[in-house]
This record gives structure tokens, C-alpha cells and sequence, in this order.
């Protein structure tokens, strides 16, 4: 067994000095902690990135000589409504051709069978969104996802005329 010894008292009467502890503090756990730390937020922020559309926005024109010309045969126009209506038309409208208007809905089997439809017609077609004042925010948000899953090479945001607007009116759809 482990036997203590112990110094006979020389009879000095003296003080015991106290015995002094060491101050070093083991960091071992406090860098297991922080490469943690930053394990976990360097992870977390990867699932984090958000996931947009590219939308590419074109110069504009300084000239209007220079500016191309659409062709009726090529555009495809897409007229966002009031109460999620969603109405199209093939061609160019004006205040001399009234085309015929059309209303669909914003699936699969609606607006995207159509632009579908429309683009093995016509590789070359050039989409025309006209969003109504009174058209909200998520119908732009399906409208240009519709754009992206059909891969349209072509389209465009342009504001509705009032030819537009009065067609919409008097079409009783």
C-alpha cells in the first residue's frame, strides 16, 4: 500500500505556505466547440442560397431606326387579367385588327399547353406579356415560370394598351 511520509516538526513554529495551483486552462474543448460552430453555420448557410430566375433586361435602344420590327406571324400575345384570368391571342392587336381573344388558366393543361402548341408551330415566336393593373404579382410569378418550363427563347414585358384593355372588356369571357 502507498504510504504517506511525513516530515517531523523541526519546532521553528512557522507558517505552512499554501500550495499554489496552476493557472494554465485547458483550450481543447473551447476549439472542439468553435470548429464546430463553424462546421454547422458554413453548412447551414449552403442550404440557404435562394433560388431565382435569370431575367435578362435589354439596353435600351438610343435610336428607334434601330429597333426591329415584330412581325404579327411571330408574336404571341399573353394578357394577365383581373380574378386570375389569364386570355392570349396569336398576332398583333391595333386599333384596325380586333384578333380573336381567348381565355385559359395558369397549368399545365392551360397557358403552357398552348405556348407548347404555339412553339412547334413557330420556332421563332416572340411572347408578348401585357399584365392588367389589375392582374397581382404571383400570376407574373406563374406567367414567367411558364416561360422558363416551356422554354421560351423569346419574351417580353410590355405594357397593355388600352386596344388590349377594350378587348378584354368587351369580350365577355
Amino acid at each position: 500500500m502507498a504510504e504517506i511520509q511525513q516530515q517531523a516538526d523541526s519546532g521553528k513554529g512557522g507558517k505552512k505556505r499554501a500550495k499554489k495551483m496552476s493557472t494554465k486552462i485547458d483550450m481543447t474543448p473551447m476549439v472542439d466547440l468553435a470548429f464546430l460552430l463553424l462546421t454547422f453555420f458554413m453548412l447551414t448557410t449552403t442550404f440557404n442560397k435562394p433560388n431565382v430566375m435569370q431575367v435578362t433586361m435589354p439596353v435600351k435602344e438610343k435610336n428607334k431606326e434601330e429597333q426591329s420590327e415584330l412581325k404579327a406571324s411571330d408574336a404571341f400575345t399573353i394578357l394577365m387579367g383581373e380574378n386570375n384570368k389569364v386570355y392570349y391571342y396569336e398576332g398583333l392587336a391595333d386599333a384596325t385588327t380586333k384578333p380573336e381573344l381567348k381565355l385559359s388558366s395558369y397549368d399545365a393543361n392551360g397557358i403552357r399547353k398552348v405556348l407548347l402548341q404555339r412553339q412547334r408551330r413557330n420556332p421563332k415566336t416572340v411572347v408578348l406579356i401585357k399584365p392588367d393593373d389589375k392582374s397581382n404579382y404571383k400570376n407574373m410569378v406563374d406567367i414567367l415560370d411558364e416561360m422558363n418550363i416551356t422554354d421560351q427563347k423569346k419574351y417580353a414585358l410590355v405594357p397593355i394598351s388600352k386596344v388590349d384593355t377594350e378587348l378584354i372588356a368587351t369580350s365577355g369571357l
